[in-house]
């Protein structure tokens, strides 16, 4: 994907509907989908007999339920926990969605998708490939999702089995080599902590041929600042706030 051919709208909602619904559920999908929103952010990982779902935390606590590490239980028993009640009474026994259960609301509603490859820790080479794999068979012939990651052993595995999906380094502090590591994984993209992005460093990112994402964008004067620099892509908390283009 060249930066002449980027299919991505500059507004992306994050975890779906920011802080307006349970984060990475489907209701919070439908809510940004309700607000505008046409791209959405959401985690993925593994549970522990490889199907990938949605959630943040390597553990339950705070957003289920469920208690313990998310990576160490069967999807029979994920599956039946309550992923809403946390947010409020009207998200009472929303469930933890697969990553199958995304791609059938986006590929029917048209939403596009930034999925965040959010391995337990130990298993990022296997969670890169599983969902690498999986996005590569669900969007055949669509806008494929934007795969993204802090691990670049993550980026590495789905490079290695869905080399045509667009993958971007996800940096929350600007180490030394990160430049090299995108051009390496050939990603298409760099998407840094909003604060990171300033005049040198979306020069060099520019320059190099990526794209520039920034997140989490949550009020009115960073995003102008940020639209002033060029910024292709801002994932906000803040769908009250920020009306999508």
């Amino acid at each position: 994907m060249s930066l002449a051919d980027w299919p991505y709208p500059r507004w992306i909602a994050h975890r779906g509907a920011g802080k307006l619904a349970p984060e990475n559920t489907l209701a919070a999908f439908r809510l940004g989908a309700q607000r505008g929103y046409r791209m959405a952010e959401c985690d993925v990982k593994l549970s522990a007999d490889g199907v990938p779902f949605l959630l943040h935390d390597a553990t339950l606590e705070r957003t289920s339920n469920g208690r313990g590490m998310a990576g160490e239980q069967r999807w029979a028993a994920l599956k039946q926990l309550d992923a809403g009640a946390w947010h409020g009474a009207g998200f009472i026994g929303e469930p933890l969605p697969t990553l199958d259960a995304i791609a059938d609301f986006c590929l029917d509603g048209g939403c596009l998708l930034n999925i965040e490859i959010k391995p337990t820790p130990g298993q990022e080479r296997e969670t890169g490939e599983v969902v690498a794999r999986s996005a590569k068979q669900r969007w055949q012939g669509r806008v494929p999702p934007l795969l993204t990651s802090f691990q670049p052993a993550s980026l590495q595995a789905a490079q290695s089995v869905a080399a045509d999906l667009p993958r971007g380094l996800l940096l929350d502090a600007l180490w030394t080599g990160w430049l090299e590591t995108a051009l390496t994984l050939d990603c298409v993209a760099v998407v840094c902590q909003h604060t990171l992005w300033d005049a040198s460093s979306v020069t060099q990112a520019r320059s190099a041929g990526f794209r520039t994402l920034a997140y989490t964008v949550n009020d009115q004067p960073e995003a102008e600042r940020l639209i002033g620099l060029g910024i292709d892509g801002l994932i906000t908390d803040r769908l009250d706030l920020f009306r999508p283009d």
